[in-house]
């Protein structure tokens, strides 16, 4: 499977420009992309069904990606999220990846890095 037939990578973030950058990253390397403001607003949403990961932000207002995550496996939904974090604390990054995340990666990240775990996740 090429990636331009691969399911949407959404990206969750409350940073408009941060989202914007992200997804036209992406969308440049064939990846169908997905833009949601919140956690809320990605649950909300019926394109959720298209997704086959999730970029998420830790530290968003309202829900957090971190309880977004949860709540995604709570749910038994097993979408591979990678998580995108200012706050690269070792104790955050351990409680991110036992709830179910993919890949935990500190802003700023090199665009190789962040293209590298999709497609693994992805895959």
């Amino acid at each position: 499977m090429g990636e331009q037939d691969r399911p949407a990578t959404a990206v969750v973030d409350d940073d408009a420009s941060l989202r914007r950058s992200v997804c036209n990253l992406l969308r440049s390397r064939g990846f169908p992309t997905e833009a949601f403001p919140s956690a809320e607003e990605f649950l909300s949403s019926p394109r959720r069904e298209i997704v086959g990961c999730l970029v998420l932000d830790l530290r968003m207002s309202g829900m957090s990606g971190l309880d977004l995550l949860r709540h995604l496996r709570a749910a038994e939904v097993q979408i591979p999220v990678v998580i995108l974090t200012a706050q690269g604390d070792e104790g955050t990054r351990q409680r991110c990846l036992e709830a179910g995340a993919a890949a935990f990666l500190v802003k700023p990240f090199r665009a190789e890095m962040l293209l590298a775990e999709i497609r693994a996740a992805l895959n």
